[in-house]
């Protein structure tokens, strides 16, 4: 499988997950792949800000689609 299509099959699956999970349980969603080609995929996406990972209490990775930014959370209010 070609690398973009390894990125967008992982960002899909997150994208329909609709929710943070586990690294490891990505491999499990994503069963034709590879733990490098996961992993990879899952750096690229990250460092470009597609995804977010997290780490937990329990030292756990947690991997999720990063949410888009709602139109007023980027406008400056100021006080009159």
């Amino acid at each position: 499988m070609a690398v973009s299509a390894t990125i967008s099959r992982i960002h899909s699956a997150l994208e329909e997950l609709g929710t943070d999970c586990p690294m490891e349980e990505i491999v499990g969603l994503c069963p034709e792949l590879t733990w490098n080609q996961v992993f990879l995929a899952i750096d690229y996406l990250s460092r470009t800000g597609q995804i977010r990972v997290t780490r937990d209490s329990g030292r756990t990775y947690r991997v999720g689609a990063a949410r888009p930014a709602t139109p007023d959370s980027s406008r400056i209010v100021a006080n009159p």
